[in-house]
């Protein structure tokens, strides 16, 4: 997407994308990883995500990028915390207790800026780009993960009829073709709703299948 669409959507405020919780998904399988306490979490489009917040408590270091300075900053706010701002080649860095946040384009973070790295968290980021993006993106993320690094997906598929995104629909498929050369990829569940969505009924949406994989950086 242009980034003045989500710069318009935080400026306007229009963000029912943003959960008011931790996912459910995450909580229940982030602990299948059975990663150490420290682990750095690269959360790719984090907007101001409460799943950042879940993870700090877990006892694990987040790094959050994120394209919108006025969702940054709304992090940080939220959480009383005042954050060290820096300069970082393209983007700006925000650090603040274990949490960090790039601000600007993730496609200009660069792999040293986040070598440290041991683990990746995609709930928002792979159903925010359109079909010519996704194989850039998942590209790009093989390129900032370093070998072993593990990770949870959470993708979404609907009738496309029904609903133009962002978020938008990614088949199973079209996921383990995106992943297959660098990342091995195990799909763990899937839960289909057609009751109450949100926002999205409101689009036009009946119904949506969520499906959790986990992910491990190959060599």
């Amino acid at each position: 997407m242009e980034h003045n669409f989500w710069h318009r959507r935080w400026a306007k405020k229009e963000t029912a994308f943003h959960q008011g919780q931790a996912n459910l998904r995450l909580k229940t399988y982030w602990p299948t990883l059975e990663l150490p306490a420290g682990t750095q979490v690269l959360v790719p489009l984090c907007g101001k995500s409460l799943d950042m917040v879940w993870l700090h408590a877990q006892g694990f270091a987040v790094t959050g990028v994120e394209l919108s300075e006025v969702a940054v900053q709304a992090f940080f706010a939220e959480r009383q915390l005042k954050p060290t701002v820096e300069k970082q080649g393209e983007l700006v860095r925000y650090t603040a207790q274990a949490f960090e946040i790039f601000c600007g384009d993730l496609f200009a973070l660069s792999p040293a800026a986040v070598s440290g790295i041991g683990a990746v968290y995609d709930r928002a980021s792979l159903i925010a780009f359109p079909l010519d993006m996704r194989p850039s993106y998942v590209q790009h993320l093989a390129r900032l993960c370093p070998a072993n690094t593990r990770g949870l997906l959470i993708s979404i598929e609907y009738p496309e009829e029904q609903m133009t995104g962002p978020p938008f629909s990614v088949c199973e498929a079209e996921v383990e073709t995106l992943f297959a050369d660098d990342f091995s990829l195990e799909y763990q569940a899937k839960f289909f709703s057609d009751g109450d969505l949100g926002h999205l009924g409101e689009r036009g949406l009946k119904e949506l299948t969520e499906k959790v994989y986990t992910l491990d950086r190959r060599s």
